[in-house]
This record gives structure tokens, sequence and C-alpha cells, in this order.
């Protein structure tokens, strides 16, 4: 089956919404098998448990500001 330009176009404006259920499908999917899952939340790497109590791991780093278009320096 072809498919045209703009159905594509279509398809691809929502690799966003497709990409952001998938993220939440797998987490809940991780918590309900028993598993735990480590996320960012508050500049802390935190371990989510199943009953829901989580642990810190670590202090993250603050953000790194980047302009659109800013390209990596070479050392």
């Amino acid at each position: 089956m072809k498919i045209s330009e703009e159905s594509l176009n279509y398809l691809e404006a929502h690799i966003p919404e497709l990409a952001d259920a998938a993220i939440k499908q797998a987490y809940w999917a991780a918590l309900t098998s028993g598993s735990s899952v480590i996320e960012a939340r508050e500049g802390a790497l935190v371990e989510v448990f199943p009953d829901g109590t989580c642990k810190t791991i670590k202090s993250l780093p603050h953000p790194t500001r980047v302009a659109v278009g800013q390209q990596l320096q070479r050392r």
C-alpha cells in the first residue's frame, strides 16, 4: 500500500503523542509487574516502587541551557 504525502505528514505530526502514550504504558506496566521505575523528579533521580513509595537516589545537576541551533564546542 502506497501512502500519500498528506497521510505521512498527518502521521508524523502525531509521533509526540504516540511516544508519550508508549512511555506512560511502559511506566505502568513496569509498576504493575512488581518492578520499580527510575525517573527524574524535582531535580533528583528517584526510584518509584509499585506501592507508590519513592526513594531518592541522587541529586541531579541543574539543566544546561542551550540556544536553538547552538553547536557543541569541541575541545
